[in-house]
């Protein structure tokens, strides 16, 4: 039997569990009758991470403010599946609820590459102020239902920052550098704007290629950095703030749709609080660990306002790439309190 035959079969084990927990009677009919369901809520990420700290506060809120009568379990790690599992599950509604990065969305939902424009930003408050932005958040909530889902809320991790053992003092010292990045035509296309050399990998071999000399650099959220050790084998994390690491919380909108007014009411009551948990939880944790970093001899370098804006110029292909793949009117409200030159 084929890995991927196991984890369908894996999968399908653990939805009929999850159904067979829910007593396999309608939301509604639950309501009515008073009885506890629990729903499933998954994410491809780690335990310690924001992305987990988000779904368990809205989880936990969700059950409070309902008194108890909806429930939602947490399933980290990829247990119910990757990314793009996740996607699919949740637009048929077997996995109402999922929380991820926007990265994996793209392919989904091609709007959420406005996501991956390079160095727009000079400040995570900025970004979250941009995504907040009624204008903004209401064309994505039309992205997302387009899609089968419904947009719950956007969280981060801060902004995505660059490892590597040559320190960076100008947009010239990228040249050469091989870096790790996601398979994403967007990411890549940046670090070759900068002379880099984007190297795609697999998560898992970036602490052995560093380690190795595969690869000279990554780039990933100080959460990632430090969670995965990957500053042991770097002399340098210089913040390039390149990309806001966004995390999403999404429902099926078939799903949402078919709960009561009351419930709608509790979950977007419960996102809204999770969402601005997760934020504070992400700025505590990043003092903490560039904190931990710095212990460890490994020197933050921060980039000064002329190298950005050089950055800024080189990445203007990228811009006009992305363009191309948005609609218009999420770029202009993507980009109208940017750093980005119009």
């Amino acid at each position: 039997m084929s890995k991927r035959r196991m984890k369908i079969m894996g999968l399908a084990g653990i939805l009929a569990g999850i159904a067979l927990l829910a007593g396999g009677c309608g939301v509604q009919d639950q309501a009515e009758s008073g009885q506890r369901y629990a729903w499933p809520l998954g994410t491809a990420s780690p335990e310690d991470t924001v992305t987990q700290l988000y779904a368990e506060k809205f989880a936990e809120e969700v059950a409070d403010l309902s008194g108890g009568q909806m429930k939602i379990q947490v399933y980290p790690n990829s247990t119910l599946g990757g990314d793009r599992e996740l996607l699919e599950t949740c637009k048929d509604g077997d996995i109402p609820f999922v929380v991820q990065n926007t990265a994996p969305q793209v392919t989904f939902l091609p709007d959420t590459a406005i996501f991956d424009m390079p160095c727009a930003f000079d400040s995570i408050e900025e970004v979250r102020a941009c995504v907040d932005d009624e204008e903004f958040y209401g064309l994505m909530e039309e992205v997302y239902k387009k899609g089968g889902y419904k947009l719950l809320g956007y969280a981060d991790q801060g902004f995505r920052v660059m490892s590597t053992n040559k320190e960076i003092k100008t947009a010239q010292d990228f040249k050469g550098q091989k870096i790790r990045t996601m398979e994403n035509s967007f990411h890549m296309d940046f670090w070759k704007k900068l002379q880099a050399n984007p190297t795609p990998m697999t998560f898992s071999e970036v602490y052995i290629g560093l380690q190795q000399g595969t690869i000279d650099a990554q780039e990933n959220p100080y959460e990632v950095i430090v969670s995965s050790r990957l500053y042991e084998q770097q002399d340098y994390v210089v913040e390039t703030n390149h990309l806001p690491h966004m995390l999403s919380l999404i429902v099926s909108d078939e799903f949402y749709e078919n709960l009561t007014e009351e419930q709608q009411e509790i979950i977007d009551r419960a996102a809204e609080i999770a969402k601005e948990y997760a934020r504070e939880q992400s700025d505590l944790r990043i003092s903490e660990r560039i904190a931990l970093i710095e212990e460890s001899g490994t020197k933050i370098v921060k980039l000064d306002d002329d190298v950005k804006e050089e950055i800024r110029a080189l990445s203007q292909d990228v811009y006009e790439e992305i363009a191309d793949s948005v609609s218009e009117e999420i770029m202009e409200a993507y980009i109208k309190n940017s750093s980005i030159e119009r």
